[in-house]
């Protein structure tokens, strides 16, 4: 089977980098934040154009401690996303405050600003606008919302490392922005990491004693914090990875493209949009299949040796910790849910990989059209 991600084409190519780095944090021994940790947040911070950048243990983390830095209290409402992954809802309800979902654009598939502004009461403190699937949402738009409001905005830019709105990368264009390394993520690790970055020097040295038990000075703990610190071990392997992060982008944009170039005059599919003003980063090829036939694509496409996915087959406020409470229409979410369809994606698919999926693909979808 031809995966929906494969890490092992890059640690292969970048082997020599990652056994010397790793050999480095053996010999000095330095295993919680230290010197890797520093190189990469200040790395991090110059690559996204921001002053700070906080790694922490988790994407998860990086939106609990970015909403809780930010200011989000217990009581607040969130407006954000119902399509998109658990982690997003969950940090908000952990911190005590109430997830507001709201539809998205169904094109985009991130938030709609026009359901963005409807959804405003005087609970609300904040905005989550997700990057889904490395499309960058309508910062533009969602930015000059909150700022009329009085909000804070926090990126969930899990799945947006190096993409970017009108030249500004996700993660530098709200009051904070929240990330994962989650291994398939655009820059992944070998196993979890996050970080928030930001501008804003209150926010930052927030999320420095929040990420440390709540201190800033050992033994000096001001605030119930967490355990959350960037593993030492995982700061080397993105050190290794960031300088290749933009060229294996650009690889994902192409196979991207050739998967649109084939798909797009498929009946009933629509494929994701290179927006001309975005860069689109492709943490996931996700495509809709309309007219009840997903399930039936997927089956087909498996059976020629291509993985497929649904991200996400069930929205957040169908889950059933979410099922019980009161939500507005959803209906656009709902019949994404019901469509969405990802093949692989990643930067080290080599070129008979990518035509293999594609004609997988076409192979499945003219066979179902003709038994039609």
């Amino acid at each position: 089977m031809i995966p929906l991600y494969d890490p092992k084409p890059e640690i292969a190519a970048q082997r020599a980098e990652f056994d010397a780095r790793l050999a480095g944090v053996l010999d000095t021994g330095s295993f919680i934040l230290g010197p890797e940790v520093t190189e990469f947040e200040t790395a991090m911070a110059d690559f996204i154009g921001v002053e700070h950048c906080i790694g922490v243990n988790s994407g998860t983390d990086a939106l609990i401690i970015g909403l809780r830095a930010a200011g989000v209290k217990p009581g607040d409402e969130v407006i954000t996303s119902s399509f998109t992954f658990f982690a997003t809802g969950e940090a908000i309800d952990l911190i005590g405050a109430t997830p507001v979902f709201v539809d998205v654009d169904p094109f985009s598939m991130n938030l709609d600003p026009a359901m963005v502004r409807q959804a405003i009461t005087s609970k609300t403190t904040a905005i989550v606008p997700v990057h889904i699937f490395g499309r960058p949402a309508e910062m533009t738009a969602i930015t000059a919302i909150a700022d009329a409001n009085d909000l804070i905005v926090l990126e969930d830019c899990a799945q947006s490392f190096g993409a970017a709105s009108e030249a500004r990368l996700t993660g530098s264009m709200g009051h904070a922005g929240a990330f994962s390394f989650f291994p398939s993520k655009n820059l992944g690790g070998f196993g979890d990491g996050g970080a928030i970055t930001t501008d804003d020097p209150a926010i930052a040295e927030e999320a420095i004693r929040l990420r440390n038990h709540g201190s800033i000075k050992r033994y000096e703990n001001e605030v119930f914090g967490y355990n959350s610190r960037l593993d030492s071990l995982q700061a080397a392997i993105l050190n290794v990875k960031l300088p290749y992060l933009q060229s294996n982008n650009e690889r994902r944009r192409t196979i991207a493209a050739a998967y649109n170039d084939a798909f797009g005059d498929l009946p009933g599919i629509i494929v994701p949009a290179f927006p001309e003003r975005d860069r689109h980063v492709f943490g996931q090829y996700t495509m809709r299949v309309l007219d009840a036939r997903r399930e039936r694509l997927a089956e087909a496409v498996n059976q020629r040796g291509v993985s497929t996915a649904v991200y996400y087959p069930t929205p957040l406020h169908m889950l059933p910790v979410y099922r019980d409470r009161k939500h507005g229409p959803l209906t656009v979410t709902e019949q994404l849910a019901t469509e969405v369809l990802s093949v692989p994606m990643f930067p080290g698919m080599t070129d008979d990989q990518l035509e293999a999926v594609i004609e997988a693909v076409l192979e499945s979808a003219m066979a179902i059209s003709n038994n039609d």
